[in-house]
């Protein structure tokens, strides 16, 4: 059963991608085509979630020791010592995301069928979503890094496809580049250290380099002499990570995929392609464990990248951007507890992020879709009568993502910054670092729930403007209107996830730490856990600081008499924020032109001047010889047995040379 995970997506997208190419419906038969291609791709990544689900009750029934299933479904490369299968292995860790990518996924499927019901190629856009999902789940089931490394390339390609989606649009179609090329420039250190890996340790196989690392472990002359390379695979490793899960660096490019569709912004930003290096990080905890530089990088980068993307989120008015700065943010977060040591805490963020995210994202769409393709909050208000169950359900996204209990958020983000308190490689600085972010995070998602949702409407005054001057854009608020239910029942069982998903990891009773326990061992944490006082007061000032965050934003954006008075009256810092700090065009400055200009001098002087002319020269060449050959060839046959005669003359006196 195990391989009918990702064949089922598999089969979806052949099945639509095969429509597209070559039976397209009529025009008018293509709004009834979008649900037939919409519930085909639904009901095989809805297939692959049953089938997780079985496999996940069947783990569930084995103890800890023995917990992993893996099916190997053909040779694939022998060569020498090297032997890789093509196998699948589900065990404690993968079964998790496994259930959250076809879980999520399928309901981000179903609320496509009514996002997209007006797109010109429905049959491609669902096609994209199956081979994605087969992606990441090849991604996940891989029995070995090279399995895992054709997944994490194929989300990258279809990152691409999705995000340039609506590739007639130019902007649209660099965003899906710039994805593509950042990504690339990751996945180049992921090359390098899976080779390093496979040179130290002589396999690619997990469970093979599990017990490999271990037999090192155990030698304590071999650990110091092979420290640095396990530094240096691990280090090569993350790089792989900046890129897929957009830590800094190469975080530039997840802002920019806001160009896709909203659902394709909530499958990749929630359950699927960012979380992959989380993923990688907590499969290979045996090797990071043995490398504490490489764990204080890992740490230090999602600690500064969640405070740095939360600082832009805080003044962006895309309702997308702001969420999409919230992802690079929590990702932070997320790579903050596996750098701590508290993989099982990064993957418990993911879980709960997944539920909150795409309920957030989907949300985001369903307001869109309300508001006539409006995305600019400035723009918004008053929603909350409009729109009331799209305003309920995000209102409960909202409040997880905050961190106030006992939504899911809470439990997830209070576990990681107790970790990073108290855990031995954790800090006071580390610590801080992420519960400033914490309230920054409460601010930027209550303005924006705030300008989006509360207040009066301000789309109606642009409208009335609009009206009186004969251009109505569909923004008055008779044209405001809630989403169908094929877009509203996601919502809401997300919203029901999102409020309760923070119980499966409760503190000192979590049953996701002791799931994940045969393959991630139990964090040790430092002496001052055994003081529970100091838990509990930790935890009161990160309630106390969403509290704040909340209360202070609700405050202010209920005062203010335009949504532009904060953006006057700190005009200076609040360009800097808005443009991102000016990171793109730091890159743009210094790396893109950089490499236009290059490639333009080599374009111009060395293919022009050189390669050109050594082309042309040789069909130069080819001319003249055949010009010149063509004046032998008079057609005479008397001209013809002479130059036979002179030949056999010729090669007669050699041969008489040769033998005298």
């Amino acid at each position: 059963m195990l391989a009918l995970i990702p064949l089922f997506p598999l089969i979806g997208f052949l099945i639509n991608g095969g429509w597209y190419l070559f039976g397209q419906a009529p025009q008018g038969r293509q709004k009834a085509s979008s649900k037939v291609t919409g519930w085909i791709a639904t009901f095989f990544i809805f297939l692959s979630f049953l089938v997780s689900a079985l496999l996940f009750l069947q783990l569930f029934s084995m103890d800890g020791e023995h917990r992993v299933i893996q099916q190997v479904v053909f040779p694939w490369i022998y060569v020498g010592a090297l032997k890789l299968d093509v196998a699948f292995r589900v065990d404690s860790l993968s079964t998790l995301f496994t259930l959250v990518i076809t879980g999520v996924g399928t309901l981000i499927h179903i609320y496509s069928i009514g996002y997209m019901s007006h797109d010109a190629s429905p049959g491609k856009f669902f096609a994209y979503l199956n081979l994605f999902c087969f992606a990441m789940l090849m991604l996940v089931l891989g029995a070995s890094l090279p399995i895992l490394f054709l997944g994490w390339e194929g989300v990258g390609l279809c990152s691409y496809l999705l995000i340039g989606y609506w590739y007639t649009d130019i902007e649209k179609a660099k965003a899906g580049k710039k994805a593509f090329v950042v990504n690339r420039v990751g996945d180049l250190g992921f090359l390098l250290g899976m080779f390093m890996i496979y040179s130290t340790f002589g396999t690619l196989d997990f469970e093979t380099l599990r017990s490999v690392v271990g037999e090192f472990g155990h030698l304590g002359g071999a650990i110091r002499v092979d420290i640095e390379a396990v530094t240096s695979i691990c280090l090569l490793l993350f790089v792989g990570c900046m890129g897929k899960s957009a830590q800094i660096p190469l975080y530039v490019w997840l802002p920019d995929a806001m160009a896709g569709p909203t659902p394709v912004s909530a499958l990749i930003h929630a359950a699927t392609m960012v979380t992959s290096g989380i993923y990688m990080i907590s499969r290979l905890n045996f090797l990071y464990s043995l490398s504490p530089i490489a764990l204080s990088v890992v740490a230090t980068v999602g600690a500064l990248t969640a405070f740095f993307a939360a600082t832009i989120a805080i003044v962006q008015k895309d309702i997308k951007k702001v969420l999409a700065y919230s992802t690079v943010s929590q990702l932070g977060y997320m790579f903050l507890g596996c750098g701590v040591g508290a993989y099982s805490a990064g993957v418990f963020h993911v879980i709960t992020h997944a539920f909150f995210k795409a309920l957030l994202f989907l949300g985001a769409g369903s307001v869109i879709h309300g508001m006539h393709e409006e995305q600019n909050i400035l723009k918004m208000g008053g929603l909350k009568s409009k729109m009331p169950k799209t305003f309920l359900t995000f209102a409960i996204g909202w409040l997880a993502i905050s961190g106030i209990p006992p939504f899911s958020g809470f439990f997830s983000k209070d576990e990681i910054l107790w970790q990073a308190f108290s855990s031995p490689s954790g800090s006071m600085l580390l610590w801080g670092l992420g519960a400033l972010t914490a309230v920054m995070t409460a601010f930027y998602m209550t303005r924006l729930f705030s300008l989006t949702f509360l207040g009066s409407p301000r789309f109606e005054e642009h409208s009335a403007h609009d009206h009186a001057h004969g251009h109505d854009h569909g923004h008055s608020s008779l044209g405001v209107h809630e989403s169908p239910s094929v877009m509203i029942v996601p919502l809401q069982i997300l919203a029901i996830l999102s409020a309760i998903g923070g119980l499966i990891g409760i503190p000192h009773m979590s049953w996701l730490e002791h799931w994940l326990e045969p393959v991630i061992p139990v964090h040790e944490v430092a002496a001052a856990v055994e003081h529970s006082q100091t838990e509990w007061l930790l935890m009161g000032v990160s309630v106390f600081g969403a509290v704040l965050g909340i209360a202070v934003a609700l405050q202010l954006y209920r005062s203010l008499k335009s949504p532009t008075a904060l953006a006057e009256k700190f005009s200076t810092i609040h360009q800097a924020m808005e443009d991102k700090w000016y990171v793109d065009e730091i890159y743009d400055a210094l790396i893109v032109k950089p490499l236009q200009k290059f490639s333009e001098i080599l374009w111009k002087f060395f293919d022009i001047q050189v390669i050109d002319r050594i082309v042309v020269g040789f069909g130069r060449m080819s001319l003249w010889s055949g010009e010149t050959a063509r004046v032998m060839q008079t057609g005479s046959i008397q001209v013809y047995a002479l130059m036979l005669l002179v030949g056999l003359i010729a090669t007669a006196g050699y041969l008489v040379y040769v033998w005298v």
